[in-house]
């Protein structure tokens, strides 16, 4: 019963959407409720990392490295995806936010949400912000203003707040990985779908 009321969310909010980017999303959404099943210290550091596929040491990190954490495990390196678009279009990218970026850095550049909404509005779908709960679907991305120019982001995923409730989000606030209702808990700034590169 559950898989089909999930199949039916994600072809509901999936209209216009491929077989293929409809199943992706699916692994997506199971791959961000994964992601609460570990145990985060919140970090914000800067962290040399590999590159491509690196990630801070994995008992931390931030709301950015949670979404980061889920497309990787799906096939998608945001770490070099960010950085290759930052390279070749790096004026479209902000310049003026508080860390004074002049030039590129695969290593924290895809960690920084400012960026990620950039990206996700450039390579993949900027979707409407509104009030309306039904707007948003397992897979969406969703960022906020916490107040103070502060961002955030989080993962829309398949699991409700209770009958009739709005879906939940995986995000990192500072407690680590958590699923919650959230959705409107903070000013909406952005709302995305992404499939990663390529067709799918």
């Amino acid at each position: 019963m559950r898989r089909l009321t999930l199949l039916l969310a994600l072809a509901q909010a999936s209209a216009g959407e491929t077989t293929a980017q409809q199943e992706f999303l699916k692994r997506f959404v199971a791959a961000a409720i994964e992601r609460t099943h570990h145990v985060v210290r919140y970090d914000p550091a800067y962290v040399k990392i590999p590159y491509p596929g690196g990630d801070v040491p994995a008992g931390t990190g931030v709301c950015s490295d949670e979404v980061i954490r889920a497309y990787r495990s799906v096939g998608v390196d945001l770490q070099k995806e960010v950085h290759e678009d930052m390279k070749r279009n790096f004026s479209a990218y902000p310049q003026k936010w508080k860390w004074l970026s002049w030039r590129t850095d695969s290593n924290i550049d895809h960690r920084r949400v400012p960026n990620l909404m950039v990206f996700f509005s450039r390579m993949g779908k900027s979707l409407a912000i509104t009030r309306r709960a039904e707007d948003y679907a397992p897979g969406d991305l969703v960022t906020w203003d916490l107040g103070g120019n502060v961002p955030h982001i989080g993962i829309v995923v398949d699991q409700k707040s209770g009958p009739g409730g709005r879906y939940m989000l995986v995000h990192n606030i500072g407690q680590g990985p958590k699923m919650e209702d959230v959705l409107f808990d903070w000013k909406i700034t952005g709302h995305y779908r992404y499939f990663g590169p390529g067709p799918v």
